[in-house]
């Protein structure tokens, strides 16, 4: 099953991809990482999925990656009277705490940090943007705001305040027991929804422990303002442009994609791209030009991966969308301006022994025209250092580690195969001489390029490169 290509993809699973031959088909077609989406479907239907995934793995005897995606603190207006109201622009809106149904006056928001974090000035955003408010008065349990975007506004829609920061938690408590119960089922990732602040990270951190690796997902501006902290407190970081697109004017969502992006690839952390990707594909066996080009601007820019949505969850062409994706990912990956793209937003190695071998490898297999990097790694951050490089050869890393080789399914080119820890240096030669033509990454007499960390099995020691001829 090896993949022909360097970006991995995410596929969300939902009712469109609920049984394991759905779930088989996606895989052969190209999916790298599983998404399951807590905001949806009950803790059985993700054990089923789940389930599926992982005996799909056991027969193809290859690594894939589960990602848990929590809802967060999704927030929401109240009911109206008869289900809706409508709004006109410049009139008067009061939003409050009370309970009772909302009319073309008022609306219940039923969250009192709203009114703790509003300022007069402050714009509410309901519906994705689709109404628009700005408040003039503010109580300690209302505010009084004027439409400046009018239209209908019906039940439980959700808001956004994209100009203050609300004390909120990140964990919410359906966060958290969907988040104990991912983590018991073996889940690889845990994405933390509405990141606002570094300690949203950190407080999801000391819940997490080591039993995952936790993916921030960007999308609040306040998150931007605190870009270098997040990335550096996760172990990857997804551009979410639904909402990042609902609380910022869309024409900035594309220079904070390429911030996010080059910022990530900087760090050396795993950066996916999201939303709305091939969305046309929900209803249609193609997708649009257009977004057949914003794919492939995310893999010129050296994303991780990319993600699929709505596409697999609920839409008539899931494996379609996936075939569609790998498509657009490989013919980019063959363009001559890649490369160069590629390396053009190639950032020096930082001044420790690990990244200076492993910068050293990239360049020692491309002048030897290597048939491949191979590291030995057993936390996964030999591979995730050589991942960073972007090297025009594939990477093929080994590891004694199932989870690390699950958890190495997002990271861009890398080819993990769980075996065992090489016992010296010889014997790390043979293993990856033979493994590398079994697997077809390399033939007799072509070189190949291996680092590893001495004494074998230490986590992050990486120490040693080695150049040999593959025998026959």
């Amino acid at each position: 099953m090896r993949r022909f290509r360097n970006a991995k993809i995410l596929a969300t699973l939902g009712p469109s991809s609920d049984t394991p031959d759905v779930i088989r088909s996606l895989f052969e077609a190209g999916a790298d990482v599983f998404r399951f989406n807590f905001s949806h479907g009950s803790h059985e239907d993700h054990r089923k999925r789940y389930q599926a995934v992982r005996a799909l793995e056991r027969e193809f005897e290859h690594p894939i990656g589960v990602l848990v995606d929590l809802q967060g603190p999704k927030l929401r207006v109240g009911v109206f009277e008869g289900g809706q109201a409508t709004l006109e622009p410049g009139q008067s809106f009061r939003v409050d705490l009370s309970p009772a149904p909302g009319t073309a006056e008022r609306a219940n928001i039923p969250h009192p940090e709203l009114f703790q974090a509003l300022e007069p000035g402050t714009t509410i955003l309901i519906d994705d943007g689709r109404i628009r408010l700005r408040a003039d008065e503010v109580g300690p349990d209302y505010a009084v705001t004027e439409v400046e975007v009018g239209g209908e506004i019906s039940d439980r829609k959700g808001f956004n305040v994209p100009d203050v920061i609300l004390p909120l938690a990140a964990l919410t408590e359906k966060d958290r027991r969907d988040l104990q119960f991912g983590l018991d089922l073996g889940c690889d990732w845990i994405a933390l929804s509405f990141v606002q602040r570094p300690e949203d990270v950190a407080e999801a951190r000391k819940l997490v422990g080591n039993r995952a690796r936790v993916m921030s997902k960007l999308e609040k501006p306040s998150a931007i303002d605190h870009l270098e902290q997040i990335i550096e407190l996760s172990d990857a970081v997804m551009v979410a442009r639904g909402d990042l697109g609902v609380e910022m004017p869309p024409e900035t969502v594309p220079g904070v994609q390429k911030q996010i992006v080059r910022a990530s690839r900087r760090a050396g952390k795993p950066v996916v791209v999201a939303t709305q990707m091939l969305d046309s594909m929900i209803s249609a066996a193609q997708p649009t030009r257009a977004e057949a080009s914003d794919v492939a601007t995310a893999v010129y820019d050296g994303a991780d991966a990319v993600m699929l949505s709505g596409e697999t969850a609920a839409g008539k062409y899931p494996t379609e969308s996936v075939t569609m994706m790998s498509r657009i990912i490989r013919q980019v990956e063959k363009d001559p301006l890649y490369r160069s793209l590629l390396d053009s937003g190639q950032h020096d190695p930082e001044a420790t022994a690990a990244d200076a071998i492993t910068a050293a490898a990239r360049q020692v297999a491309e002048t030897m025209r290597a048939a491949a990097v191979v590291t030995y790694t057993t936390s996964g951050s030999t591979a995730l250092r050589a991942a960073r490089e972007r090297p025009s050869v594939p990477i093929l890393c080994l590891t004694p580690n199932t989870k690390t080789a699950q958890q190495l399914t997002v990271a861009w080119g890398v080819h993990t195969v769980v075996t065992e820890d090489a016992t010296n240096i010889n014997d790390m030669v043979e293993r990856a001489g033979e493994l590398s033509q079994t697997l077809d990454f390399a033939q007799p007499g072509d070189r190949l390029v291996v680092t590893a960390g001495v004494p074998f099995g230490t986590p992050g020691a990486t120490n040693l490169l080695r150049i040999f001829w593959v025998e026959a």
